[in-house]
């Protein structure tokens, strides 16, 4: 009777135009968290921002509906420590610096239901288009082209990061995927599978091993972030992980 039901349920879906999401993992590892045709699992302060528009999770503001405070969608499969995450993403909007969107990860939710931690981070007319970002901690951790540390007492050292041809050659109005690893203490972002920009975060001060993901819906003029395509797969935690913290095996 269950696997009647669950074909049935698959036909509904394609029915719908949405994906099936699988049971298991794909073959490269990587597993879907996003059935492309409902929010089921998502949750966030206000719903009202949210919809699934071209088989993604889509935010919207408009002249008409903007929100006073970062909107978030918090994905309900656990906390993350070791992973990769695959994303596609574009975000459409006014010719202005004030729109920008993107995703936490490693993050925790605040009372008022905004979202601190880690960040990848997307801006219209700035030098950079995509950067490795912290909310409501130190701000810039890599931008677009740079490979940076955080030593132990939190001193910031950066240096230019050697980009492969055509790895800035992307547009945030269009389709384009975000590749983000996150292991241990070092984190590394590729858009359109190239390398932009990576982190090691030795700041024990402010350094997250685990937390929750969720995709933002920043505050600013008319505009729609939309995220598809969304992969998870776990990694294993190493040793050097945990150094003098507590290690979490999710």
């Amino acid at each position: 009777p269950h696997m009647k039901l669950s074909a049935l349920l698959s036909v509904a879906l394609l029915t719908l135009g949405c994906h099936v999401i699988r049971c298991g993992p794909l073959a490269d590892g990587f597993e879907p968290i996003f059935d492309g045709c409902t929010l089921n699992g998502w949750p966030g302060q206000d719903m009202s921002f949210w919809s699934v528009e071209d088989e993604a999770i889509t935010g919207t503001i408009s002249p008409e509906h903007a929100p006073k405070l970062n909107q978030y969608l918090v994905w309900q499969g656990g906390m993350l420590a070791d992973f990769e995450l695959k994303v596609t993403f574009r975000l459409r909007g006014t010719n202005s610096p004030a729109v920008n969107g993107g995703f936490q990860f490693r993050s925790r939710r605040l009372p008022n239901g905004d979202v601190a931690g880690y960040q990848v981070d997307n801006n219209y007319l700035q030098p950079w288009k995509a950067r490795l970002y912290d909310e409501f901690g130190r701000h810039d951790l890599a931008l677009q082209g740079e490979r940076t540390v955080f030593d132990r007492e939190g001193a910031k050292h950066t240096e230019r990061l050697e980009l492969e041809a055509g790895a800035e050659d992307f547009r945030l109005d269009e389709w384009h995927e975000y590749h983000l690893v996150a292991q241990g203490r070092n984190f590394s972002l590729r858009v359109n599978g190239k390398l932009i920009a990576e982190a090691t975060d030795n700041d024990d001060d402010s350094y997250e091993a685990l937390g929750l993901l969720a995709m933002q819906l920043h505050t600013g003029p008319p505009m729609k972030a939309q995220f598809k395509d969304i992969r998870l797969k776990r990694l294993k935690i190493g040793r050097a992980s945990c150094r003098e913290r507590v290690c979490y095996v999710v």
